[in-house]
């Protein structure tokens, strides 16, 4: 026997000496240990500096791996465990496991064993220069019988033992510390080499995963403005590599935004959930059963980034194994946290930047087409007292963000005020961003203000960003806004209201900055009672309105716009001054001008362009004009010419001979002439048109 047992403490002698695997130290001593001491369990427990936790270092169960086996390889406190009698009184001991049980009742391990019908264990004290840093325990179905020698030869072996178990646990910590500094090295150079964000996350999950193999990686983050949500997400592919996840698999999932609130409460502590407890866990956070039931998911790791409020970011490693996470691996994860925080801010602010750079590309290039297109609106042009009400009226709105609804017949110069209260906003800075609503087809209208995902329909082969988005902290001019469809009308409310919109096909929720002008040529108070415009929407845009006269009710102003426009056009085209004649001036300032300013331009446009002589010449529009009823055909003819209100009292005449003498409805001459019905009646009564000229309504 003492041939043996020195045989044997040689053979661990040079075991221990050159051998670094923990797992084949240990099974070494298993198989050479059984030799003499017969044995169903055996397990290696470390305690830490102060014995007040204890570890699972290595264990063998005879392949049978127990179901608490996860659980002991975390720190656990002594204190309430079999394990504090034998830190008092650390000797070489055989202990009936049926004695203990009534004082330590929940202990997992002497319930396993008993179930088994293992009843004693031999518990052999472990030390190293005068330290105990664990016990070896070596449980049996029979008691051991052992004698003196046994007794002795044990305490020799577990001194061996003790020996091997620092030596592992030293190189373990070296080992562990040389990839974790290898690990945040990388992570640094990612850091500093990548500004996309799948692209720097990825090189950090792969590179966790060559520590610690993981199934899914991701930063899910918390905001009050977009609620729960992944920042960035990776699942592992069956080839090792990993896939980048989009929030949209969530779609069609019940409660899902209630559960992923749930779940990032979990990680507001550094956590891990293994085996038994990830199921515990999962019956309080749907998430975790969803992941189990979907994936597959078996343990998962979390560590958070921040908690501040209502803010919340947290880093969370999933696996289907079980055992995939240790207190080791809690603590190198936790060792990154403040190097993924700040990555995390570092791609906000670059992000950030990228988009305002984005924001500003757009913003140039739509206001260079602007300039382009609309370079003709240069300034208010005519002093007549009614303009000046007007400009009175936009000095006082334009530096609030009041919501102004700009009306006026067609060619007035709506678009002219809207430029003019942007320009003399705090928003000045910013773009104007403008949309003629009634320049779309229906179907695209909506893409237009509020932008599209790839993919949303046929046709949408990329993201599309909305006039809204676009316009964030500047102004958007919804012109013809009378011409909106009754469903995108309950949509541009909820901007109005909520100032929060969601892109064609997108889930994500985008806040905006807009000040809203709108303008229309249509008596909106009668369309909201026909039915085509809705009334909440018109008290939403009606907040501040702006009338524009009609040209023909400032006649004062005809003669300053025809000298500005002149002036233009001649320096524009390279065209010779040339004399206006008093009697065309007369007979502008008496025509009715059905188009208004634009109308007015366009005249001398084309007069510029066909003059030849010494005076403007405006015979060919005469033909033209004719067919619009009283108009510049009588600058042609020598006969006396009617007074403004004759050529009124005419046109009106004309409209109702037209319509049978109807003057209300879609179809009646106030459609025709395009102004309110109610006031095209005030000006029959004031022209002397008498009743009979109309039909029965």
């Amino acid at each position: 026997m003492p041939n043996q047992d020195e045989s044997l403490l040689l053979y661990l002698n040079e075991a221990i000496a050159t051998t670094r695997s923990k797992e084949k130290l240990f099974q070494i001593v298993t198989e050479k240990l059984r030799l003499i001491f017969p044995f169903d369990m055996i397990a290696v427990v470390t305690f830490d500096a102060t014995h007040q936790f204890k570890r699972l270092f290595m264990r063998d169960y005879m392949g049978d791996v127990p179901p608490y086996a996860e659980q002991m390889a975390q720190a656990t406190p002594v204190a309430g465990s079999p394990t504090e009698l034998f830190v008092r009184d650390p000797h070489v001991q055989v202990v009936d496991i049926r004695e203990l049980a009534s004082d330590y009742p929940e202990f997992m391990p002497f319930l396993l064993m008993q179930q088994r019908g293992i009843f004693f264990s031999t518990f052999v004290p472990l030390r190293t220069g005068g330290q105990l840093i664990g016990l070896l325990s070596m449980a049996a179905r029979r008691r051991p019988e052992l004698t003196l020698e046994d007794f002795t030869l044990l305490e020799k072996i577990g001194s061996l033992v003790a020996v091997a178990v620092s030596n592992t646990m030293a190189y373990e910590e070296v080992a562990r510390r040389e990839r974790e500094k290898s690990l945040q090295l990388t992570v640094n150079n990612a850091l500093l080499s990548r500004k996309d964000r799948a692209a720097l996350f990825l090189t950090v999950a792969e590179e966790i995963d060559r520590i610690v193999a993981i199934d899914y990686f991701g930063v899910r983050i918390r905001r009050p403005a977009t609620g729960t949500q992944g920042f960035v997400e990776f699942s592992k592919q069956p080839d090792g590599t990993f896939l980048l996840l989009d929030e949209s698999r969530w779609e069609g999932v019940p409660e899902r935004e209630q559960m992923q609130a749930e779940i990032i409460g979990a990680f507001t502590e550094p956590v891990i959930f293994t085996g038994p407890e990830f199921e515990l866990a999962a019956r309080r956070y749907r998430m975790l059963q969803y992941a189990m039931e979907k994936n597959g998911t078996r343990s998962m790791l979390g560590v958070p980034l921040w908690n501040k409020g209502e803010h919340a970011a947290a880093l969370v490693l999933a696996a289907r194994r079980p055992d995939a996470f240790t207190a080791d691996d809690l603590a190198l994860v936790m060792s990154l946290a403040p190097q993924i925080t700040l990555a995390m801010q570092n791609l906000y602010a670059f992000e950030q930047i990228e988009a305002l750079r984005a924001q500003l590309e757009r913003e140039k290039t739509y206001l260079i087409d602007e300039i382009n297109t609309t370079a003709k609106f240069e300034d208010f042009v005519g002093q007549s007292a009614i303009m000046q009400q007007v400009q009175t009226r936009i000095s006082q709105v334009a530096p609030t963000d009041t919501t102004v609804l700009i009306t006026g017949e067609t060619g007035t110069g709506k678009e002219l005020v809207a430029r003019a209260l942007h320009n003399l906003s705090p928003r000045q800075e910013r773009a104007l961003i403008k949309l003629n609503c009634a320049a779309l087809p229906a179907q695209l209208i909506e893409s237009e203000l509020f932008g599209h995902e790839k993919g949303a329909f046929t046709g949408a082969h990329d993201r599309r960003i909305g006039k809204f988005e676009l316009a964030d902290g500047g102004t958007i001019f919804l012109d013809e806004v009378g011409e909106l469809p009754l469903d995108l009308q309950a949509k541009l409310l909820r901007v109005l209201q909520e100032k929060e919109f969601e892109r064609i096909g997108g889930r994500r929720v985008i806040h905006t900055d807009v000040r809203v002008i709108a303008a229309t040529n249509r008596v909106l108070e009668d369309e909201v009672a026909a039915g085509r415009f809705r009334a909440d929407l018109y008290y939403r845009l009606n907040v501040f309105p702006i009338r524009l006269p009609a040209l023909r009710e400032r006649p004062e102003d005809i003669e300053p716009l025809m000298r500005h426009f002149l002036e233009r056009f001649t320096k524009q085209m390279g065209k010779p001054v040339r004399g206006l004649r008093e009697r065309d001036l007369r007979a502008m300032q008496q025509y009715a001008w059905p188009g208004n300013v634009r109308e007015l331009e366009h005249v001398l446009e084309q007069a510029v362009i066909v003059s030849q002589g010494p005076f403007l010449e405006f015979a060919g529009f005469s033909a033209a004009a004719a067919q619009a009823g009283p108009s510049l055909s009588f600058l042609e003819q020598n006969q006396p010419l009617k007074t403004l209100k004759e050529q009124e009292r005419d046109h009106i005449l004309a409209a109702l001979k037209r319509t049978g003498g109807r003057v209300s409805g879609p179809n009646g001459a106030a459609a025709i002439l395009d102004i309110n019905a109610k006031t095209l009646e005030a000006r029959m009564k004031k022209l002397g048109i008498r009743r009979e000229h109309q039909v029965a309504e």
